[in-house]
């Protein structure tokens, strides 16, 4: 059974709703739960010490472990996952060798495309390919944690993924469009509007969407919007809003959604009046929620915006040479 419609979630918002869902943007933690939690277990090692008369003396090694908290995408009878979709391993603590983790991780493909590992943090590493994942098959993902020194005891860790059919969506902010590609052929054009921009903070105006290559993170058939990432909070301040959105489909951490208008129907298709999020009609918002899966594409043009390769699961925004550089077996090579 596909699980993922109640496990995942994004949200919608009015002419004057900013996108930005109540709570934190985490959709990996969903995926948390399901996900592998092994314990890796202590191991000691012995290492020469000071030479005492012809006896030498050995003393433990200082204790090394390290085990997986989470791995994202789920298992494959979990979910299906979009083209884009990146593996998002956390370690349970700081990493202290990132080559010598990353060379026992590996990932088999039925239909093998290039790909690399890059660090984001010192407990998270992502795994993003040159070119999309091809459609309809399994990818199994290895952590073999135990082949690294001093970590001889530590549990090994698997997870099989399916990768489902390829859904690329091009949101045009200019024309007031988006054309949803399944497996390369047009299935849908859904009239949209898109952030009008307006507000600028720090040199960004953040009331218009970003331009670049999305991906689908999360979804909900209704997400509460509210107006706390401006920093009111207060019902009575005229800026005060908080809206019941439904098909919600997040596209990064920022607070982007495509999801369905909350009236003002008139502008769809015709001008440009949210602050940020990509607003569909209630048929097309309806439909794009159920065919989609995390780690669909979306890409959007038209903007003066540009997406930050780290604004959620936006890791397409580099290419591939830029990617490559975040791997610390290619650090050390070099």
């Amino acid at each position: 059974m596909n699980l993922f419609p109640r496990i995942l979630a994004a949200a919608a918002l009015a002419t004057a709703v900013a996108c930005a869902a109540e709570g934190a943007p985490a959709p990996e933690r969903a995926a948390a739960r399901q996900a592998a939690r092994p314990q890796a277990v202590q191991s000691q090692a012995v290492q020469p010490e000071a030479v005492q008369a012809t006896q030498p003396v050995t003393k433990p090694q200082k204790k090394f472990k390290i085990g997986i908290a989470d791995i994202t995408p789920m298992g494959e009878k979990t979910e299906k996952v979009g083209v884009g979709f990146p593996i998002i391993v956390t370690f349970d603590r700081d990493v202290p060798d990132k080559a010598a983790v990353e060379s026992v991780l590996s990932v088999q493909a039925e239909k093998p495309v290039e790909g690399a590992w890059r660090w984001v943090s010192p407990r998270k590493v992502i795994y993003r390919t040159k070119t999309y994942w091809q459609p309809y098959q399994k990818v199994l993902f290895k952590a073999q944690l135990s082949q690294i020194p001093g970590n001889h005891k530590a549990r090994n860790v698997s997870r099989r993924f399916a990768v489902g059919a390829k859904h690329v969506s091009l949101v045009d902010t200019r024309k007031h469009v988006m054309k949803v590609y399944r497996n390369g052929r047009l299935a849908k054009k859904i009239p949209i509007s898109a952030g009008r921009g307006g507000l600028i903070r720090n040199g960004v105006d953040v009331y218009l969407t970003t331009s670049g290559v999305h991906l689908t993170m999360g979804k909900k058939a209704v997400e509460t919007m509210t107006s706390s990432w401006l920093g009111v909070t207060d019902p009575k301040d005229p800026r005060y809003y908080k809206e019941e959105i439904p098909w919600a489909v997040r596209i990064s951490d920022s607070g982007e959604y495509v999801h369905q208008s909350f009236g003002d129907y008139q502008y769809l298709g015709r001008s440009n009046q949210s602050h940020g999020c990509v607003r569909a009609t209630p048929a097309g918002a309806k439909w794009f929620y159920q065919i989609t899966q995390r780690g669909d594409v979306v890409k959007i043009v038209g903007t003066k915006r540009k997406l930050q390769w780290n604004n959620g699961w936006s890791y397409w925004q580099l290419n591939w040479t830029q990617w490559k550089k975040g791997s610390a077996l290619r650090t050390a090579q070099s």
